[in-house]
């Protein structure tokens, strides 16, 4: 088994499950995002209902980027694949749906600061900014991203998984990964605006590439570059975070547009 990159070139049948179900959280997003409109912090929602969304926007923004590792993980077995699949993916969402509630605290926080103090909103814009370019910058980040770019080892340990739940472990393990390498990357989105379309599908395409792509540390660390560049430049346009503005700037505008 090579332990080369995994990519979206090579997928199996039930691992391409996977991107037919990003496909329709992407048709959920977009209808929530045009009903809604660029909102900031956590758009009005209770924690119940932002957690709901934020699943299906973690469906459709994380799923592509681990159909690769799934189309690996199926060459190994031959038995009910598509719902062996299926519980790996639950396992990933899960995960991924749990980090709703940090998100949903810094949403609120994001929220009390646009209404009351701006120069809090802007601070806090430029804290994401800066605390994901650092993230893109360590060593940590650097050892979770090799993992997820070369899952061979993941595949090996999995192989000693038994019982019905094993799948669903799988998903589990790897969305912890997962999550601790985009976790940054996510942060950005209470930055640019949780239904800042523009930013979903951008933020989407950039896990991908890190993931997927020949580049892909390389591209990552130049993004935490970027971030930092961010950071600074925020404090003196404020406009480029658009979710911790009272009213949503262009970016916030073209996503409802979109």
């Amino acid at each position: 088994m090579s332990t080369a990159t995994p990519s979206l070139r090579h997928l199996t049948p039930p691992a391409s499950l996977l991107l037919v179900g990003a496909a329709i959280a992407w048709v959920g997003v977009v209808a929530v995002a045009r009903h809604m409109g660029p909102m900031p912090g956590t758009m009005g929602l209770g924690l119940g209902t932002f957690v709901a969304v934020w699943a299906l926007m973690m469906a459709a923004m994380m799923l592509p980027s681990v159909t690769p590792f799934a189309s690996l993980y199926t060459r190994s077995f031959t038995d009910h694949r598509g719902r062996r699949v299926l519980a790996l993916a639950l396992g990933y969402l899960l995960v991924w749906s749990l980090a709703s509630i940090p998100a949903y605290g810094v949403a609120w926080l994001a929220d009390r600061l646009v209404a009351a103090h701006p120069t809090g909103a802007t601070a806090l814009a430029a804290a994401i900014f800066a605390g994901c370019g650092i993230y893109q910058l360590t060593p940590l980040k650097d050892r979770c991203l090799a993992r997820c770019r070369s899952p061979l080892g993941f595949v090996l340990k999995f192989g000693s998984y038994r019982g019905r739940s094993r799948d669903l472990r799988v998903g589990l393990y790897h969305g912890a990964f997962c999550l601790a390498c985009c976790w940054g990357l996510m942060a950005l989105l209470v930055a640019f605006g949780l239904m800042n379309l523009a930013a979903m599908i951008v933020l989407a395409a950039v896990v991908v590439i890190e993931k997927t792509g020949p580049w892909g540390r390389r591209f990552s660390r130049t993004l935490g570059i970027v971030a930092l560049v961010l950071a600074v430049v925020v404090v003196f346009q404020p406009h480029l975070a658009p979710g911790l503005q009272p009213a949503s700037g262009s970016m916030g505008s073209m996503s409802h547009k979109s």
